[in-house]
């Protein structure tokens, strides 16, 4: 497994050039601060995790696993309000883990923990329900923000990965033989949107951030982030990602 950044020596945290950790934080967020569970089966990782999150006045590490079937007790006796998911464990690895856990009643968020930038088990991880992922060398401070995006609803995906991703899946799938039935679901799922919705939804799909959605269709950033969150409600889905490869399996972007 590789280390996670900003651990140096024996669990010692680097200093984040910007200043510390927490520093913009503030206060503990409304309700308390913000519960992480830690899944990796590197030991080293789940140290230097628990070391970058366990600084942060409204950042709360409430358990590790080693393994993703120790996930459902962690979760029953931790009761995360975020889980940082390894996409690769020996026995029961994240994917199939954050797949049994979206399936829960309100389930916590879960924020997948790879080395690469987009491969197949990423891509399943975010249709499953993922809010996002981090590559294992991502800077502490931006751990700590994705964290607290993720507890706050937001997807933790720039646009540039969102389109990388979309490409990878556009370049690894085969053209597919006579009836496909994800792209059928989604053209219906898309064709009871109105045309708005619709044009919102081909914008998160060519990666677009809120602003730019707002100068192409000529709305305010306000009504763009409206528009989002009833696209999620409609489609039932968990994050702008999973709209993004909802209008790629339609055939639209």
């Amino acid at each position: 497994m590789a280390a996670v950044a900003g651990v140096t020596g024996p669990g010692r945290p680097a200093m984040d050039p910007a200043g510390p950790i927490g520093s913009d934080a503030g206060a503990e967020v409304p309700g308390g601060p913000v519960r992480v569970l830690i899944v990796d089966d590197d030991p080293l990782v789940r140290a230097g995790l628990s070391m970058i999150l366990g600084g942060v006045p409204d950042l709360r590490v409430v358990g590790e696993a080693a393994d993703g079937g120790e996930v459902p007790a962690a979760v029953a006796a931790g009761r995360p309000d975020v889980v940082l998911m390894d996409i690769r464990m020996p026995r029961l690895d994240g994917l199939a883990a954050t797949e049994a856990l979206r399936a829960l009643p309100d389930p916590p968020e879960v924020l997948v923990l790879t080395t690469f930038h987009a491969d197949e088990q990423v891509l399943r991880a975010l249709r499953a329900g993922a809010a996002g992922f981090l590559l294992k060398d991502t800077p502490p401070a931006e751990i700590v923000q994705a964290v607290r995006r993720v507890a706050a609803g937001e997807a933790t995906l720039s646009p540039a990965i969102t389109r990388a991703l979309i490409a990878h899946v556009t370049g690894a799938a085969p053209a597919p033989v006579g009836a496909d039935p994800r792209r059928e679901r989604a053209l219906r799922l898309l064709a009871a949107l109105s045309e708005r919705e619709r044009e919102v939804a081909v914008a998160l799909g060519r990666g677009r951030t809120n602003a730019e959605i707002a100068g192409e269709l000529y709305m305010s950033v306000a009504t763009v982030k409206a528009y989002v969150s009833r696209l999620l409600t409609r489609l039932e889905l968990n994050n702008r990602v999973q709209v993004a490869l909802l209008v790629h399996d339609a055939g639209l972007v």
